[in-house]
């Protein structure tokens, strides 16, 4: 039976209800007892499903991987779904600046667009392909991240072994407005910016110092202007310190930049254009180190192609699903160019990520839930 010939499995206030449960579990990124905790539900989740559980023990500060695992009803490669349980949002947020709450259509909360949302809604769709059909036509694994908020540091290796053992990627990631899902993401860099000045008594012997924090501001506003919206390429710094006494002139001054890359040649570009920062200004020393990259992923045949399975699913339940290259670096980045089909932008639709406005779109949950189990029953039927 298809998808759209069980529209009675597929409830938006259970999935809500379920969604919220993850998100009253707050998990910033670098809380690591607190992405466990979330870690803690989603292994009980999937554990409930039936899954092979395999836990990864964090590392780098970061909390643990949790992979599930489920038979299908062929054996080979499968399907990875690929997701994160962390948060850009302190703990506390939701007691505060973004409590849970519903105005219309729209439910806040943190973590419940990017991608709590997005997660929960695929285990959902794997239940409800469990319940339906017994199992999914290929093996399913479905990967929880804890540290995609700043780049996956601690994971990526993990990740790219996982994808390469299977043939489709689901990521679901936030959807992008007009029900339009992500066959392409630009590349992102980071880089650690950091000015050693010149120490002296701020209120005795100022003349003598060289601030590393006023050097860093001057290179903030430097950065930053070397921003082409109209091309896609942007720079942001998002983290400074510095300093240690207000008496004493800064020695040292640390940033953390992020920049966006539609393509490689831009990606090139901006990679020179910050390593050309070190050096020496006004006797301040500069270092800029590389950090994190999200490789360009740009949309190849085999991702079109199951993109062209998932418009399929779509048009039987009345939806156009578009498709596009977008900013918003994901782990999907990583699969992407790997060459492996790569779908991504497959969660919630809403808002607001990582703001104080973030929120999903309740009427978006039961249509986005029957696309992923429409990928679950029929990936794979190809042979």
């Amino acid at each position: 039976m298809s998808v759209a010939g069980r529209r009675n499995a597929f409830d938006a206030g259970e999935i809500l209800d379920a969604i919220l449960e993850w998100v009253r579990v707050e998990s910033p990124t670098y809380d690591a007892g607190a992405v466990n905790r979330m870690m803690d539900a989603a292994e009980a989740e999937m554990r409930a499903l039936g899954a092979a559980i395999e836990r990864e023990p964090g590392r780098d500060g970061y909390g643990d991987t949790l992979t599930a695992r489920f038979r299908g009803r062929r054996d080979g490669p499968g399907v990875l779904v690929l997701g994160h349980l962390d948060t850009v949002h302190p703990v506390g947020t939701i007691d505060g600046r973004l409590p849970v709450r519903r105005d219309g259509d729209r439910v806040y909360g943190p973590g419940i667009f990017d991608m709590k949302g997005g997660m929960r809604l695929a285990t959902y769709a794997l239940a409800q392909t469990l319940r339906q059909s017994g199992a999914p036509e290929l093996p399913v694994t479905v990967m929880f991240v804890p540290d995609e908020e700043v780049g996956s540091p601690s994971t990526r290796a993990r990740i790219e072994a996982e994808a390469r053992a299977h043939r489709y990627v689901l990521v679901p990631e936030p959807g992008r407005p007009g029900n339009t899902v992500v066959t392409g993401r630009h590349a992102f860099q980071r880089f650690t910016v950091v000015t050693h000045g010149r120490p002296a008594h701020a209120g005795a012997t100022n003349r003598d110092g060289r601030s590393a924090i006023r050097a860093m501001a001057r290179l903030i506003e430097e950065i930053e202007s070397k921003s082409d919206f109209a091309r896609g390429v942007t720079y942001s710094v998002g983290v400074v310190a510095g300093g240690q006494w207000v008496n004493v002139i800064p020695i040292e001054c640390r940033a953390q930049v992020l920049a966006v890359a539609p393509d490689e040649a831009a990606f090139d570009e901006v990679a020179a254009t910050m390593m050309a920062l070190s050096g020496e200004r006004d006797g301040v020393r500069i270092e800029v180190e590389r950090g994190p990259v999200r490789p360009l992923f740009r949309a190849h045949p085999g991702t079109m192609d199951l993109y062209g399975r998932a418009r399929a699913i779509a048009a039987d339940l009345g939806v156009d699903l578009r498709h596009g290259q977008f900013g918003g670096g994901s782990d999907g980045n990583f699969t992407g160019a790997l060459g492996i089909a790569t779908l991504d932008g497959l969660g919630v639709l809403g808002g607001g990520a990582h703001t104080h406005e973030e929120h999903l779109l309740v009427s978006s949950l039961e249509g986005r839930a029957r696309l992923l189990a429409g990928l679950f029953e029929t990936l794979g039927r190809d042979g």
